[in-house]
């Protein structure tokens, strides 16, 4: 059987943490900022978490 490979876009999008819960950042924050409102901005800043109904998805593309 051949290794298990790690889905490459997964990885650099997605980290674990030791809570096992997956990390993931906000969409909508790389272009047209001046179009968006500072509270807007300010709020996708901050890292959040990937909901429990996408979590095994996201886990197997992890090899988790």
């Amino acid at each position: 059987m051949p290794k298990v490979k790690t889905h490459s876009g997964a990885k650099k999008r997605f980290s674990l943490t030791a809570s096992g819960k997956i990390k993931r950042k906000h969409a909508y924050k790389n272009h047209m900022l001046d179009k968006k409102q500072t509270k807007q901005k300010r709020r996708l800043t901050h890292s959040g978490f990937v909901d429990k109904t996408d979590k095994e998805r996201i886990k197997k593309l992890l090899c988790i």
